[in-house]
């Protein structure tokens, strides 16, 4: 069986910046024999995620992450239908997910890896088990939950970093939903900030590239910031943690500016930001969404009931063809995605 894959063709080098000339589709043969445990699945999405710029190094930096491999295929979150199984567990048809799939337009893997997707939950938008109702949506749910204590009532200040990528989308308009008073989005085009603020009910949003983001904290944030979603790290991080009032909570999520330098996760902070958190008590413990797997069942149930009722927007860049994810992986590292970015590969 003829199939397409996209396998690391070369790693960006220390301090690198990826490039689509990293990734190298090719053809290769499956063979459709499966042994038991195994099923064979077409890929309909994937996806490509921050993190995954850890995985192109040699050493990741993560003691949880795995590097890829050279001339290998690349893998991740992706959703897909079983087309033949050797597994208990799936029937022709289901539809499944795993964060281990790999960039593949057919694979043969393991059911121990997959999941299978309840439909229904999604409305038929089965990208969204990659973003809103999976792991992004997850990470931001459990992030506020387990590390920003949100509290309805407390007349709270949210401020988030990357605010119209896939998990500030969804953490800005959850952290509204559970009580916070004013949610403030940081982002990189007036495009992406209109949007967080029109499409998303973000009070009020920051052009990182074009403002001053100190003093339009200070504007935006008239009474400080209790909690912040940090999804970038470096100098907007600095300048948010600064704002925070004593007591605040910052909720590490990501640290996208720093991926592409040779650096420990989390990258270490200034003396002077140190001194500021350690003087405001400010909390900023490392998070990780796999500590709370005994939650993901009901988190995806809350999710999709919002997602259902409108009270949480979805916002995806899809784009066809597995031909495309260097592409979209290096655009998505640059800024270019709204919301989700995602990989249409096959109906």
């Amino acid at each position: 069986m003829q199939v397409q894959r996209v396998v690391l063709n070369s790693r960006p080098g220390k301090n690198g910046t990826p490039v689509p000339e990293n990734f190298r589709l090719e053809d290769t043969t499956l063979t459709p024999d499966l042994k038991d445990g195994e099923v064979l699945v077409r890929t309909l999405y994937l996806s490509v995620d921050p993190y995954m710029r850890c995985r192109m190094n040699e050493i990741t930096g993560a003691d949880y992450l795995t590097p890829w491999q050279l001339s290998e295929s690349v893998d991740g979150g992706g959703v897909g239908v079983v087309e033949s199984s050797c597994c208990s567990t799936f029937a022709v048809g289901d539809v499944v997910t795993s964060f281990l799939w790999p960039w593949q337009t057919k694979a043969v893997m393991a059911g121990s890896v997959l999941q299978k997707v309840v439909q229904q939950l999604s409305e038929g938008h089965l990208s969204y088990f990659l973003g809103a109702i999976g792991m992004t949506g997850l990470t931001a749910l459990f992030g506020i939950r387990e590390k920003g204590n949100v509290t309805k009532g407390a007349n709270q200040t949210m401020v988030v970093s990357g605010a119209a990528g896939a998990c500030g989308s969804i953490a800005g308009q959850i952290g509204r939903l559970d009580g916070c008073v004013r949610v403030v989005g940081i982002c990189g085009s007036d495009e992406k900030c209109r949007s967080v603020v029109e499409d998303l009910g973000f009070t009020a949003a920051i052009n990182y590239r074009q403002e001053d983001v100190p003093e339009k904290l200070k504007e935006c944030c008239p009474e400080g910031i209790d909690v912040y979603f940090d999804n970038v790290g470096g100098a907007i991080s600095d300048a948010v943690i600064t704002q925070m009032n004593n007591g605040g909570h910052v909720i590490l999520c990501g640290q996208i500016s720093q991926y592409n330098k040779d650096v420990p996760y989390p990258p270490p902070l200034s003396e002077d930001i140190q001194e500021a958190m350690r003087s405001k008590n400010i909390t900023r413990d490392r998070f990780m969404v796999l500590n709370y797997m005994s939650q993901v069942e009901a988190g995806l149930v809350e999710l999709s009931q919002w997602v259902k009722s409108g009270q949480i927007k979805v916002l995806e860049t899809v784009v066809n063809g597995i031909e495309h994810m260097g592409d979209a992986f290096c655009s998505m590292m640059k800024g270019g995605n709204i919301g989700k970015q995602v990989i249409k590969v096959s109906e």
